[in-house]
């Protein structure tokens, strides 16, 4: 099924059926207007624009991953963690 993903989602712990580099994520949002969102299809290939997270870079909630400061080392190695554990992040092949 298709799935949004709003402008003010940290990217990397977007829908777990989306496949992208998380790492490559961690810290930014989608650059579209505020209340906007983009919209995946399945099977589509997509490219978008990711900016870095503004204020003081602290993320909540989506799916869990982060709950912390996006700069601090220890949240990210926990982040990274509990992505690939919960199938965010596929092992390469």
């Amino acid at each position: 099924r298709p799935v949004q993903v709003g402008s003010h989602c940290h990217f990397f712990e977007a829908n777990r059926s989306l496949r992208f580099d998380r790492e490559k994520a961690y810290g930014f949002r989608l650059q579209v207007p505020a209340g906007t969102a983009v919209r995946f299809e399945p099977g589509e290939d997509k490219r978008v624009t990711l900016v870095s997270v503004g204020g003081n870079r602290v993320a909540y909630g989506i799916n869990g991953l982060v709950n912390g400061r996006l700069d601090d080392a220890s949240v990210k190695a926990k982040a990274m963690t509990a992505a690939r554990e919960q199938g965010f992040i596929q092992k390469k092949s």
